[in-house]
């Protein structure tokens, strides 16, 4: 199972995620749920730091697992970006339950 945590200021405010795991939905390379997940948390780093040119206080990825963390004063610059990523896996969620499990975790910065 893919177990996703947002990372959330006390306001609401979306400051990073991190995903870890595998979907276990078919063999590796063949994955549907793996690669919408994968490719979605690629394209929304991909554009925090290569678009917006934001400077994520951590950014980590290796096989099955991914992490993104940025600060405070950057969520408003990245908001979109990470609502985005949340609607789509939580829709992935929805579709595959046994396969990826959405989460959130409040932190101070």
């Amino acid at each position: 199972m893919i177990s996703v945590d947002f990372y959330t200021l006390p306001q609401g405010g979306l400051v990073g995620f991190r995903l870890e795991g595998h979907a276990g939905m078919g063999s590796k390379g063949e994955d549907i749920v793996c690669a919408a997940v994968s490719s979605a948390a690629y394209m929304a780093a991909n554009t925090i730091t290569d678009v917006l040119f934001v400077t994520p206080l951590s950014l980590h990825a290796e096989e099955g697992e991914m992490a993104l963390r940025i600060g405070g004063r950057d969520e408003p610059a990245c908001r979109t970006v990470l609502l985005g990523l949340k609607l789509h896996l939580l829709g992935l969620e929805e579709q595959y339950p046994e396969a990826i499990s959405v989460s959130y975790a409040e932190t101070r910065s």
